[in-house]
């Protein structure tokens, strides 16, 4: 078979869909993230990528601290709202009707919505082209009750998210390459795959 270039994210795709919380109270964003992964079992921590000129990456170097937010398949167009607004712009708790509670070790809020937290204090940040990695210790991990007990069965986000926000960004070598319809980051989005412009 003949090989032809091709954007390398796309053979990534798709992925799982997280939200991740930052700032203090009265300032505190969600960002939607699928560059997010596990890098240490002992001690546990996370890692997450988050476009240095986001507003989240902004809060996050204030408090360095986030939670990650584990949402299901229901909360899809609360994802797709996140990453395709600034939180300099509107509050997103507001916009997208998701409660924010509080968390058990960090001044960060979590999303009531969801259905596992990862509480996370940033030991390193890392630069990596236009993404800031931030490398952070799991402080706590928690989830409801049914689900880490078996009872109850979701079906967590995942999609071609990414793929919608970096559509406009690499350019095609192949028409097939071309990015899905859909809904688009709006300028300024404040997701950590985003568009490069100031948010």
């Amino acid at each position: 078979m003949k090989k032809i270039p091709t954007d390398y994210l796309k053979y990534f795709w798709p992925m799982r869909h997280y939200l991740v919380t930052c700032g203090r109270p009265g300032t505190a964003n969600i960002i939607a993230v699928s560059f997010c992964m596990p890098v240490s079992k002992q001690p546990p921590m996370v890692v997450c990528a988050i476009g240095r000129s986001a507003y989240s990456c902004a809060l996050i170097r204030e408090n360095p601290e986030f939670a990650v937010n584990v949402p299901t398949q229901e909360l899809k167009r609360a994802i797709y709202y996140c990453g395709a607004h600034s939180g300099r712009d509107v509050d997103k708790f507001q916009a997208t009707g998701l409660t924010a509670e509080p968390s058990r070790h960090l001044a960060t809020p979590i999303i009531g919505e969801c259905v596992a937290h990862m509480e996370c204090r940033v030991e390193q940040e890392v630069s990596a082209g236009d993404k800031v990695l931030f490398l952070a210790r799991v402080i706590e991990a928690y989830a409801d009750e049914d689900l880490v007990r078996g009872i109850r069965q979701v079906e967590y986000a995942a999609g071609d998210f990414p793929a919608r926000v970096y559509g406009g960004r690499f350019p095609s070598a192949h028409p097939h390459d071309a990015p899905p319809e859909g809904p688009t980051p709006a300028e300024g989005a404040d997701d950590q795959v985003g568009t490069g412009r100031p948010t």
